[in-house]
């Protein structure tokens, strides 16, 4: 009687395990969509003291908050090709129909985005930390919060590529609905440097955002599959 569900979850797993090989083969191919959100990135850091002001203070204090806006919206920019390309060539179809539960495959191909999205971003960032005169100190932490934030980002981010697939205006929608959901997530990371600067405890600032990532990786991928259904059954 035990052979069968546990059949069923090495089928999962396996099953997990093609889509996101599948979704990195794919990435690696069209690989400007890989590039598009590292530039933007660098570029929002690099054009804000510009703008703004290069003084070296002004940067230290704000450095943090410039950083996770710009990762931010990197990853927001990303977001519309997570769902589009299977569903432009009906393979989103296919695994809709797949005997797996939708959620795990949907978890499996935003786990592909992050590693190719949020991972470059967060291993980026020592480098245009050192660039708005943040501190060894600060920098580490930066890089932690962005480590737990950025999955958040994607979890949620794929509910509403899910709920816009198929819109003609979906990036601005995308946006609309996307952004005061990613509010919490960048308050508490750039409160946590914040803090870490101040020389403050910073433990119940990572623990919410481990509760918000908790949160995401257990509700976000059951959302993203229904928003999926309600899309294709629409198109």
């Amino acid at each position: 009687m035990m052979i069968k569900p546990l059949d069923q979850a090495v089928g999962s797993i396996d099953a997990m395990k093609a889509v996101f090989a599948r979704d990195m083969k794919v990435a690696f191919r069209q690989r400007q969509d890989l590039l598009n959100p590292l530039l933007f990135f660098m570029m929002v850091v690099t054009l804000f003291p510009l703008g703004v002001s290069p003084e070296i203070s002004f940067l230290q204090e704000a450095g943090a908050g410039i950083l996770w806006v710009a990762a931010l919206l990197s990853v927001l920019l990303s977001l519309d090709h997570l769902f589009r390309h299977d569903f432009d060539d009906g393979t989103l179809e296919q695994l809709v129909l797949q005997p797996q539960p939708l959620f795990l495959l949907v978890l499996a191909k935003t786990m592909a985005h992050w590693v190719l999205t949020g991972l470059p971003l967060v291993l980026l960032t020592p480098v245009l930390g050192v660039m708005v005169h943040l501190d060894g100190n600060s920098i580490a932490i930066l890089c932690l919060t962005l480590l737990i934030g950025t999955p958040v980002l994607s979890l949620i981010g794929a509910i509403g590529a899910a709920l816009t697939l198929g819109l003609r205006s979906a990036g601005v929608l995308l946006s609309l609905l996307i952004i005061p959901l990613y509010i919490p997530v960048l308050i508490f990371g750039t409160g946590t440097v914040a803090a870490a600067a101040e020389g403050a405890p910073v433990g119940a600032y990572l623990a919410l955002l481990g509760a918000f990532l908790v949160l995401a990786l257990t509700l976000a991928p059951f959302a993203s599959a229904a928003a999926l259904k309600v899309s294709l059954s629409n198109s």
